[in-house]
């Protein structure tokens, strides 16, 4: 059997695997490297890793399957709703990195449970509900990391981990006693919400009181004890003996197989677009902007290009190119889903987007058009997507967004979404595909939307499954949306802002009244466990203002048409509460258009998902 076969059985093996609605016997899953269906990551036409996050997938996950998938490197499960126990995942022994946080498993894990993946170097079991000791399995793996454990019900005592770890988080689990040497380097948030931890970086271990001198008994009994531990430990060092022969020999069996590993790396890291996305040379980058700096399309196809993430609309690049005047750095995103619109419409409609001017707006560099795919090409920053600053590593020493710092990025959403709606006005959803990981910050904490304006290009049998407007009450209830679906959707990232909470565990793809975040935070009102922990206690908090804006994003996420209010009445709203940063400058940016502001736009495009954002960013 296949691989095509395979991923075939996978999907059926999955409660609902209508996301993967592109996986069908007939097209293959790779063209060399570039892939045919969602989610799936290709080298050489060869299936190198599965990124299915965000999705809804429900089911537990076939380890038998999966292991028929020989070159299978890489499996992302991130942020969907898979349940069941770990078992058998060391039958996959060639994985180099394991993403299973926020789902649903359940369970222990067996003690030897990673034993023999000697390959692997990332694990995130974060947020699900694992129990009993951490599996020392763990602790022995040579290329081991990152560890993400938080948020699940581990007990016992922290093993000694061998490894030279970079990250370990062990977080809000049921952990007890001394942290271990090994680890005591790490950041003590590593540790938090474990009531019963001690040692560096934490408070010291309290010292026990000294006990009475052995009777004579006790020193008999003692001796005993002397003789059994240095028979245990000769037994033990021959058993060690044995096992360092066998695992030479292993090795160096291991050594001989065909490893496509490095050619992967080379791909990622420092490989090119044309190989890591297969793309045409056949015709030319066509700019947007004036005053960007110019690169053909041969220099951004012979780029080196990583990998950045893939996401349900397309997958994305950063790519470096040597210029004359130095270095230039870019993002490019690969859709496959938009060929609703002619060559000429698609154009046109670039040219639209290509005018827009607003400083809460990602502008678009340069794009390139072909018949099966488009590429859009924009600047890179590293500083991430609000997503990845809300939901994408509780485990990280950096504080959280301040109050001051989200009330600015509220406004300058509302602001820019403002901005599309006054010069996109023939479109139903000016936006169109509002959501956390669509927006960027810059280094100053400035956001910059992307994504906007790209509902009429997607292929109309497919968007509702790509675009966040589509998640709406009103085109789940009714089939339609409508200029006040953009008001949904900011109404949701206002609350989204305000509570720490992530949407995709409440907003599902069939929508219910009862099970949304607008309904948590209605039940939550009375409470002041509605707001983000990191907001409150702190010097100064607004929490009248915190509520204002609260009340604010529940109009928005209204059911019923005629109650949520229009965009126009809300934006006013949102200026007149609070102060931020930007209060002294125009609110409407069109006499500030020809203002040098391009120097600070910038984007990272990291799909999620997002819980996933940093996490992906460290793949």
């Amino acid at each position: 059997m296949g691989d095509t076969e395979n991923l075939l059985k996978f999907k059926d093996s999955l409660a609902n695997p209508s996301s993967l609605r592109n996986w069908n016997a007939s097209t293959s899953p790779c063209k060399e490297s570039m892939a045919n269906w969602i989610g799936v990551i290709c080298v050489k036409n060869k299936i190198w890793g599965l990124q299915l996050e965000n999705m809804n997938l429900r089911g537990s996950v076939n380890i038998q399957i999966l292991d028929k998938l020989p070159t299978l490197r890489i499996i992302s499960l991130m942020n969907n709703n898979f349940e069941g126990i770990m078992v058998n995942i060391r039958k996959l022994e060639a994985l180099k990195a394991l993403y299973l946080s926020n789902n649903r498993f359940h369970g222990e894990i067996p003690d030897d449970a990673f034993e023999g993946m000697r390959s692997l170097k990332k694990v995130f079991l974060a947020n699900n509900a694992f129990s009993g000791k951490i599996p020392s399995s763990l602790t022995v793996l040579p290329n081991l990391v990152i560890l993400r454990l938080e948020g699940n019900q581990f007990e016992g005592h922290i093993p000694d981990f061998k490894q030279e770890l970079k990250v370990v988080c062990l977080a809000n689990n049921k952990l007890e006693g001394p942290i271990p040497k090994s680890l005591s380097r790490m950041s003590a948030t590593m540790f938090s919400g474990n009531k019963n931890l001690c040692g560096k970086p934490l408070q010291a271990c309290a010292s026990s009181p000294p006990r009475p001198p052995p009777s004579s008994k006790e020193k008999t009994l003692s001796s005993a004890k002397i003789a059994l531990i240095v028979l245990s430990t000769a037994l033990l060092l021959l058993i060690i003996a044995t096992l360092i022969l066998f695992l030479t020999w292993r090795t160096h069996t291991e050594s001989q197989k065909a490893n496509v590993v490095n050619e992967a790396k080379r791909v990622s890291k420092s490989g090119s677009m044309v190989k890591a996305a297969g793309f045409d040379h056949g015709s030319t980058l066509m700019f947007l902007r004036e005053g960007a700096q110019r690169f053909d399309l041969q220099d951004l196809l012979k780029a080196s290009a990583e990998v950045l993430g893939s996401g349900n609309l397309g997958a994305s690049f950063k790519v470096e190119m040597e210029k004359d005047d130095g270095i230039v750095v870019a993002v490019v995103k690969r859709y496959k889903q938009m060929n609703n619109e002619g060559k000429d419409e698609f154009y046109e409609h670039m040219t639209r987007l290509g005018k827009l001017n607003h400083k809460n707006l990602l502008p678009l560099m340069a794009y390139h058009y072909m018949k099966e795919e488009k590429l859009l090409v924009s600047e890179y920053t590293d500083n991430g997507s609000l997503a990845t600053h809300l939901h994408g590593n509780p485990c990280e020493d950096k504080p959280g967004l301040s109050w001051q710092t989200r009330l600015k990025i509220i406004k300058g959403i509302a602001r820019g979404l403002s901005h599309l709606y006054k010069e996109l006005p023939t479109l139903i959803l000016p936006h169109g595909n509002l959501k956390s990981s669509n927006v960027l910050l810059d280094h100053t904490f400035k956001p910059l939307m992307c994504d906007y304006g790209l509902t009429p290009l997607i292929n109309q049998e497919q968007v509702h499954m790509f675009m966040a407007a589509y998640k709406t009450p009103e085109y789940a209830l009714k089939g339609r949306v409508s200029k006040k679906t953009d008001v949904w959707c900011l109404g949701i990232l206002i609350l989204e802002l305000l509570t720490g909470k992530f949407p995709e565990n409440y907003v599902q793809p069939k929508y219910d009244s009862k099970a949304n975040l607008g309904s948590w935070v209605k039940e939550k009102m009375s409470s002041e466990s509605v707001f983000d922990d990191g907001l409150l206690g702190k010097k100064g908090d607004k929490r009248d203002e915190m509520m204002s804006f609260l009340k604010i994003g529940l109009k928005c996420c209204e059911e019923d048409l005629n109650k949520r209010p229009e965009l126009k009445q809300v934006v006013q709203e949102i200026e007149q509460l609070g102060d931020d940063e930007d209060e002294d400058e125009d609110e409407d940016e069109d006499e500030d258009e020809d203002d040098d502001d391009d120097d600070e736009f910038c984007s990272t495009i990291c799909e999620v998902n997002a819980s996933i954002c940093s996490e992906k960013c460290e793949r």
